[in-house]
C-alpha cells in the first residue's frame, strides 16, 4: 500500500523533532520503509538518528536526501494552531517543518515507494537525517560515513528542500555558494580613555578591518554565481566603562563565495587584510574559522534535463536553474555524485505560523515520483 504523502507529513510534524532530538521521527520512516522492502540501516552518531534505506541492488541508483530535525518554535503562543499539531485548515498543513523540510521528506519517501512497485531495474536510495539544522557533521556526513564503509554509492540525488521563492516548480538548485565564518579577536592595549596615545584602541583597529574586508570585493561573480559577499554579523568589546580604552574587541564575519574561490582563498585574503591593519595601527589579530562548505555546482547536462522536464511535467513551468540562496547538505552529498535540490516554495520556512498548501505537497511527491521512475528507466 502507498501511503500518503500528506498524512505522513502531518505525522513527521508531530514527531517533536527540534534539533539534536528526533522525537521518533526517523524510527517512523524506518518502519514504514521497511514493510515497503526497503533495506533499513541505521546510521546514528554521537546521539543523531539517521536513516539509510535502500531497495533494488542493481544499478544505476537514483537517491533522495533531507532531514526532519526542525528549528525551535519560539513562543508557543504565538502560533495560531499547535506547532506539532499537524493541523490542516483552510487548505494548508501546519506546523514546524511543513516546508523546511518534512513536507520534502513525506514526499520523496512515498514517491520512492510508489515508483518502486513498477521500477524496472536499478535502485532508490534515501539518506535522512536528524542534523541539518544544528551543526551537520553527524547528520548526512555520517551517513555518507557508512556508504563508504560499505560499498554503498549513489549515481545522482535529488536534495528535498524548498527551492522555489514564489510558486511551484519555478526553480530548481544546481549548486550553493561556499559558506564560512571568522571569528576575530583584536587584541590592543588597554587605557585611560584620556590618554589615547598610551594605549592601542581594538575598537579602532577592528572597525579598520571590517571596513576593509566589506570594502574590497572578492569578485564581479562567475558565469554559475552572483558575486561573493562579506557581512559582519556580531562586534562586541563587553567594555561597561565609558573612559575605559578596552583590551580586545570582537567581530564575526560571515563570508558566501563562488565558485572563483576556495576556503583557503577567502582565509588568506581575510587575515592578509589584517595583517595590513595590524601594522598600521599595533593591534594584534587572532581568528578561528568555520567552514560550513565550499562552493559547488553541478553542471547542467542529463540529470538537469530530466528533473527539469519532470518539473515542467507536474506543474506545467520550466524551473530556472540556480545557484542561490544558503548551504544545504547537498554540499556533502556532491562528493559521491552529482546532486540538484528540487522543492517547495520557501516562503514560510523557520517562521511563526510555518506552513504548507496541501496540493504542493501532492505536486511535489508526483515530481519525485517522475524523476525516480524516469531515471530508472
Amino acid at each position: 500500500m502507498i501511503p500518503d504523502s500528506v498524512d505522513l507529513t502531518a505525522a513527521l510534524i508531530r514527531c517533536r523533532s527540534v534539533t539534536p532530538a528526533d522525537g521518533g521521527a526517523v524510527a517512523l520512516l524506518a518502519d514504514l520503509l521497511s514493510a515497503a522492502d526497503f533495506v533499513c540501516t541505521r546510521c546514528d552518531r554521537n546521539g543523531i538518528a539517521n536513516l539509510h534505506a535502500r531497495w533494488g541492488t542493481a544499478g544505476p541508483v537514483i537517491g533522495f536526501n533531507g532531514h526532519t530535525d526542525v528549528v525551535p518554535v519560539g513562543d508557543p503562543a504565538a502560533w495560531t494552531h499547535d506547532p506539532f499539531g499537524g493541523v490542516i485548515a483552510d487548505g494548508r498543513l501546519h506546523g514546524r517543518g511543513a516546508q523546511d523540510m518534512k513536507s520534502g521528506v513525506a514526499a520523496f519517501v512515498c514517491a520512492a515507494i510508489a515508483a518502486a512497485q513498477d521500477a524496472p531495474r536499478g535502485s532508490i536510495v534515501l539518506t535522512i537525517t536528524g542534523d541539518e539544522e544544528g551543526d551537520g557533521m553527524d547528520g548526512t556526513r555520517a551517513i555518507l560515513d557508512w556508504m563508504a564503509a560499505n560499498g554503498q554509492t549513489m549515481d545522482a540525488c535529488i536534495v528535498g528542500e524548498p527551492t522555489c521563492p514564489t510558486m511551484m516548480g519555478e526553480m530548481v538548485k544546481i549548486g550553493r555558494r561556499g559558506s564560512m565564518t571568522g571569528h576575530v579577536t583584536c587584541n590592543g592595549r588597554q587605557g585611560h580613555a584620556a590618554y589615547p596615545h598610551l594605549a592601542v584602541n581594538p575598537v579602532h583597529a577592528l572597525s579598520a578591518l571590517v571596513g576593509r574586508l566589506t570594502g574590497d570585493p572578492l569578485d564581479e561573480g562567475t558565469e554559475a554565481f552572483d558575486p561573493s559577499t562579506v557581512q559582519v554579523t556580531g562586534f562586541e568589546t563587553g567594555n561597561a566603562a565609558s573612559n575605559v580604552i578596552p583590551a580586545t574587541a570582537r567581530a564575526m564575519v560571515n563570508v558566501r563565495f563562488n565558485d572563483a574561490h576556495r576556503a583557503d582563498d577567502v582565509r588568506h585574503w581575510a587575515e592578509g587584510h589584517a595583517d595590513w591593519v595590524a601594522a598600521e595601527t599595533g593591534a594584534r589579530f587572532d581568528w578561528r574559522w568555520q567552514i560550513s562548505g565550499e562552493a559547488f555546482v553541478t553542471p547542467p547536462g542529463p540529470l538537469s534535463d530530466l528533473v527539469v522536464s519532470a518539473v515542467e511535467a507536474e506543474t506545467g513551468r520550466r524551473p530556472v536553474l540556480s545557484t542561490s540562496g544558503g548551504t544545504s547538505d547537498a554540499r556533502f552529498v556532491k562528493d559521491i555524485c552529482p546532486v540538484i535540490e528540487v522543492g517547495l516554495v520557501g516562503d514560510a520556512m523557520h517562521q511563526t505560523d510555518e506552513s504548507v498548501p496541501v496540493d504542493q505537497i501532492v505536486q511535489l511527491t508526483a515530481i519525485y515520483r517522475r524523476i525516480v521512475t524516469d531515471f530508472l528507466a
